[in-house]
């Protein structure tokens, strides 16, 4: 599940509130979701991936720059193995369980600072060819139920 992803790894953070609350019909994560999925209409296909609990999208290299377009516009925050050190505790955490970034692979997201956000780890391919992206939000306080809500929200926006 994408918003567990980081449950039993997290530091404690004063500046991150105990308890949250998203309301999944008018949250900030479910319009950065809509925004981007209607961006990628036509362009990308999407498949649930169960490893991380993400949507994967894989696409030709070549259209590296369409793809980055719009992640640039609904994630602008983005890190790389380089800044990784300088990124916040969470984000850093969050790239702790996703393996680390190598060389070439990144990590967009949306306002990190915020209750939850959006993340989208950039991988591309040793083949040189292709690229993957892994799209979930971020909040570890939501219930179980709460949760696969959210899964079944992104999935359907995903038209997966």
């Amino acid at each position: 599940m994408p918003c567990r992803l980081l449950s039993d790894s997290l530091p404690f953070n004063p500046l991150i509130p105990d308890e949250r609350n998203i309301n999944l019909t008018d949250s900030d994560i479910r319009l950065i979701c809509k925004n981007l999925f209607d961006a990628f209409r036509g362009l990308l296909s999407w498949k649930w991936d169960d490893w991380v609990g993400t949507i994967l999208a894989e696409f030709d290299a070549d259209n590296s720059a369409a793809v980055r377009a719009v992640l640039d516009k609904f994630l602008p925050i983005s890190f790389d193995s380089a800044n990784m050190k300088d990124a916040p505790a969470i984000v850093q955490a969050l790239d702790k369980n996703l393996g680390g970034l190598r060389s070439g692979q990144l990590l967009f997201s949306s306002d990190p600072a915020k209750e939850s956000f959006v993340f989208c780890a950039w991988w591309p391919w040793e083949n040189g060819k292709t690229v993957s992206i892994r799209i979930a939000p971020f909040d570890k306080h939501l219930s179980e139920e709460e949760e696969s809500q959210l899964v079944d929200q992104l999935k359907k926006m995903a038209e997966i």
